[in-house]
């Protein structure tokens, strides 16, 4: 864990202020997480940190690629990422997830590291279907094939015969008679 030593951030020592941080993750830093996602990359991260007297407030500013392999012929490439994240540390008596922006954190934390924070936000600006540069066109172009037409449609066909929307049923021809009357 010597490798994300750097992304440790002391708190315990910081005014109700505004800080900024710059990190670079490179390989070590990918190799040193406990994950099979990303195996290289370099990424830059611009972290401006806010804190007040009840909780912190992170946003993070991610640019950089890393290298993924295609799904489609296995050759590796580098997939750009460029993303703004926000992540909400609010003190409180026990540590707690509360939502994917917001955790608690106890007030007698010392040091918060923002490793996690980094590579979470880095996996979540990959496309889910990972494909090589030189197939995106091809794909874009098969999408394009079905826009504008129908190729499901949930609603009953009409019938062989053709109703007409204009024929009235009987039955309710008969009760409107009644109500003319």
């Amino acid at each position: 864990m010597n490798a994300l030593r750097p992304y440790d951030i002391n708190i315990v020592g910081l005014e109700n202020k505004r800080y900024e941080y710059d990190f670079t993750s490179d390989d070590a830093f990918f190799a040193a997480l406990d994950q099979d996602l990303i195996g290289k990359g370099n990424v830059n991260t611009h972290l401006i940190l806010e804190k007040s007297e009840t909780m912190i407030r992170l946003l993070f500013q991610i640019s950089g690629t890393v290298e993924q392999t295609c799904d489609r012929c296995l050759d590796e490439y580098d997939e750009p990422v460029e993303t703004e994240q926000t992540m909400i540390l609010k003190f409180g008596d026990h540590n707690e997830e509360l939502s994917d922006e917001i955790e608690l954190i106890e007030r007698n934390t010392a040091t918060v590291n923002v490793a996690r924070y980094i590579f979470e936000f880095i996996s979540l600006a990959l496309p889910m279907k990972r494909l090589h540069p030189r197939f995106r066109d091809d794909e874009d172009q098969a999408d394009d094939e079905f826009n504008g037409r129908v190729i499901y449609r949930s609603d009953e066909p009409a019938d062989e015969e053709g109703d007409k929307p204009d024929e009235v049923d009987p039955r309710w021809a008969a009760l409107r008679k009644l109500s003319d009357n």
